[in-house]
Parts: C-alpha cells; sequence; structure tokens
C-alpha cells in the first residue's frame, strides 16, 4: 500500500481536491484507491505524530490508526488531505515560509514506517499567498503577521531543500496553483495513481467555476471527440478555450496589503517565477508544469 499526503499549501486548493476524490469514492474503490472522509483522521494523524514525538509507531500502533482511518481490509492507495498538515494557518510564517515542512513531514512518516509515503504539494506567487494567508489566519494583526518577515526573502524552493533534506527517500510532486486549470488532469493522476482520470465526476469543476457556460460546454464536446490527447495537447486546447470564454471577475485576485506598491507586487512576481524554474531542477522533485 501506498499512503499519498495532499498537504495543500494554504489558499490554493481549498478542499477541492478532496471534494472530487470523495465524490468519485465508489470509482476510485474499485481500482484500489481508499478515500477516507477528513474528520477520520486529521486531527487522529496530528496527535498520533505529537505523541510519537518523532520516533517510530510500533506495529500496535500502526494497525490502531490504520482501523480508525479506513473501513476497507486493503487499499494500493490510501489519500489523506490536509493543507494544515504542514501547519496552523497562522504559523505559517513563523519565521521564513513553513519552517517546520521537513520535521512535520518527517513525523507523519513515522507513523506508518513501512508504508511507502507520497507528497503533493501546489505552491502560490507570495503576491498572492501572503494577502490570501492573512485573511485565512484572521488571528494576527498585519504588523505581528508579517514580523520580521521580508516577501522579497521568500522562498519555496527553500521549503522543498528542508523537506528533501529531512525526507530524502520520499516522493514529492508539486505544481504552482496558478496553472492548477491547465494542469489538473495531471494532478489528478499523480495524486491518485490512475492513469484515466477523466471518468471522475466532477473533474472539471475548477474550470466550470472561471469559464462561461457556452465554453465549456464546447470545450467538453471537443474533449469528448478527442478523448486520447496527450497532457501538452489536452493544456492547448482548455488555454485555447480559457483564452476566449474566461469569466476576468472569477480570475483576478486583488492584492490588498498595507504599503504594497505595484512595483512591489512585480518584484514579488518575478522572483517567485525564478523560485518556480529552480523548483523544477531540482533532484528528487515531480514538478507539473504547465
Amino acid at each position: 500500500m501506498q499512503i499519498v499526503y495532499h498537504l495543500g499549501a494554504h489558499c490554493t486548493d481549498e478542499d477541492r481536491l478532496l471534494r472530487c476524490l470523495l465524490r468519485n469514492r465508489g470509482v476510485l474503490a474499485e481500482r484500489g484507491v481508499v478515500v477516507p472522509g477528513p474528520a477520520r483522521y486529521r486531527k487522529l494523524l496530528r496527535d498520533t505524530a505529537i505523541q510519537l514525538k518523532g520516533a517510530r509507531a510500533s506495529i500496535e500502533t500502526q494497525a490502531l490508526v490504520l482501523e480508525q482511518i479506513m473501513d476497507e481490509d486493503r487499499a494500493d492507495r490510501l489519500i489523506l488531505s490536509w493543507d494544515s498538515f504542514l501547519s496552523f494557518p497562522q504559523w505559517v510564517l513563523r519565521p521564513g515560509l513553513y519552517p517546520l515542512a521537513g520535521e512535520r513531514i518527517r513525523a507523519f512518516t513515522q507513523i506508518f514506517p513501512d508504508i511507502e509515503a507520497e507528497f503533493h504539494l501546489a505552491i502560490r506567487n507570495p503576491a498572492t499567498f501572503l494577502p490570501a494567508l492573512f485573511e485565512k489566519q484572521k488571528i494576527k494583526s498585519y504588523e505581528d503577521f508579517l514580523s520580521g518577515i521580508d516577501p522579497m526573502f521568500l522562498r519555496w524552493s527553500d521549503v522543498v531543500a528542508q523537506i528533501r533534506s529531512e525526507n530524502p527517500d520520499v516522493r514529492l510532486t508539486l505544481w504552482c496553483d496558478e496553472d492548477t486549470p491547465l494542469v489538473w488532469p495531471e494532478v489528478l493522476e499523480a495524486v491518485t495513481g490512475l492513469s484515466e482520470t477523466g471518468m471522475l465526476e466532477g473533474a472539471d469543476e475548477l474550470l466550470s467555476n472561471i469559464m462561461a457556460p457556452e465554453g465549456l460546454t464546447r470545450m467538453r464536446d471537443y474533449l469528448a471527440r478527442n478523448p486520447a490527447l496527450s497532457h501538452a495537447h489536452h493544456k492547448k486546447i482548455v488555454a485555447a478555450f480559457l483564452d476566449k470564454f474566461v469569466l476576468p471577475e472569477k480570475i483576478e485576485v486583488e492584492v490588498a496589503l498595507p504599503g504594497w506598491s505595484a512595483e512591489l507586487i512585480a518584484d514579488l512576481t518575478a522572483a517567485y517565477d525564478a523560485d518556480v524554474a529552480h523548483i523544477a531542477q531540482m533532484d528528487g522533485i515531480d514538478f507539473i508544469a504547465a
């Protein structure tokens, strides 16, 4: 069995992936992919990791935890999703970006140390990620939220390097949240381990939220007539329909933090683009590119 952890990050997926998988729980189970409800494992895994304090779980503990997570006797893949696996929102910047990510992943792998684990993570431009995270945490003032943090020095590649350093053997898959409408089929394939995910109900939920109904219908018809498209061709088709039928008000992101200028936002975006290019070349990373 493999255990697949979807880590978010915060302000990217917002449980969209989990909703899609739960909606298709039956058909996935027929293919050996088990998707338990989040209430069965989120608090349980967090509490278990705290109790273990980095030590390997005993066989008895592993069996007990697994019994509480899933009803099935066996599974090829067990998918667990939570954007707070790495941190609660108010502690994402303390200091730096997800500073305990490597340690947290190490702790979760110790709950089932003999089961192969995969980790999947979407990253987002700090220019939009930080304002969204500030709104999500709702506890700290702006001054406390960014206390001691220079947004220009936040790098997702540092998070990745930290994860790889403390967990050199785990498989880590990443993609950019901004690219999700184009790479969603590949994300579903990476997480489920299935090569054909077009049969999943609600697989185009994201596109239905940002594309005019006429465009979505025409795109669905085209894809239905051409079911064997490569990923590269599929991306081109989706991009073409989005270019013509996208709903601008659904994709516009307002960046509103005190003192943030257009120049700062442009600089953050340029730094993010360079960081993404660096991540795509890092060893031990499966990067899903648009």
